[in-house]
């Protein structure tokens, strides 16, 4: 069953994040798409993500439908301009890109090229409502399309440290879902009694909801985030247990498979990231039990 069908038959869909390299060596991101095949209802393509270039997330999208696997881009306003969002936009449907997944960009002080311009030509909101007009047949200008692309998509949800924080980002996804989205993905999640409490505020939408199961590599990972990510929720117990385990390693897969797992029954789907680490994707859903 498609991607798009499962989401609208409200069925657990599994979601894996990879990125494009830097550069134009393919080989890693094809054997890792493939070893996904058959796994994974769909590969999320950031589009460069943290700000760091890559190759872009249009042609890792196709890349990922040459192998057979349905794809879903990010989209960012960030780099580009309405014209280049709209012509790029089209360009994935007709490569058979039809899942797109509207997000924030990483500010570009914390990447590579810390002195490209910043365009934000259109915010999040503003991108939904292009994309909605596109499938409509009309582009931004007013002007009518030849023929009329189909897409499902998504918003994300922003990170929140506390209740205050949590109203705003649910008001903003209230614009969100209001401007065409059709499913939330939400930030990390490593408390889920926490995160129970924050699904109770997304129940208005009535759209699936999709949580990132993030994998924490080792315990200065885990450590770092627990300080400067709000609302991370990484507990001291789960640092320890990472620390003490006789292989680490194996024991960040393992926690990471958990949390799928129980995700599973709490939500529509889960998107995972591994940040590099996309050869341990196929360890991670075994440990799942997906």
């Amino acid at each position: 069953m498609s991607l798009k069908k499962k989401l609208s038959a409200a069925e657990f869909v599994v979601l894996a994040e990879m990125n494009t390299p830097k550069g134009v060596d393919i080989s890693e991101l094809v054997t890792n798409a493939r070893r996904l095949k058959g796994r994974v209802d769909g590969v999320l393509i950031p589009d460069m993500d943290n700000g760091v270039m890559r190759m872009s997330a249009l042609g890792g999208g196709a890349l990922m439908r040459r192998e057979g696997l349905e794809t879903v881009v990010h989209v960012y306003g960030r780099d580009k301009n309405r014209m280049a969002l709209q012509g790029d936009i089209l360009a994935a449907n007709v490569l058979g890109i039809q899942h797109l997944l509207v997000a924030p960009a990483e500010p570009m002080a914390n990447g590579d090229h810390r002195d490209a311009a910043v365009v934000d030509d259109l915010d999040e909101s503003g991108i939904l409502k292009m994309i909605r007009s596109l499938s409509e047949g009309v582009d931004l200008a007013g002007f009518e399309l030849r023929g009329l692309p189909e897409f499902t998509v998504g918003c994300a949800m922003a990170p929140v440290a506390d209740d205050a924080a949590l109203a705003r980002e649910v008001e903003n996804l209230g614009q969100k879902v209001a401007a065409g989205a059709q499913y939330i993905v939400t930030p990390p999640v490593f408390d889920l009694e926490a995160y129970g409490k924050m699904l109770e505020s997304l129940k208005e939408f009535d759209v699936p909801v999709i949580a990132t199961v993030f994998l924490l590599k080792n315990v200065g990972m885990a450590r770092y985030m627990s300080i400067h990510e709000p609302g991370s929720c990484i507990s001291e117990d789960m640092i320890r247990r990472i620390r003490k385990a006789p292989d680490r390693e194996a024991e960040c897969i393992r926690m990471a498979g958990e949390a799928a797992a129980e995700l599973k029954k709490m939500v529509q789907g889960v998107k995972i990231t591994t940040l590099g680490w996309e050869h341990r994707l196929p360890d991670i859903l075994s440990s799942a039990g997906l």
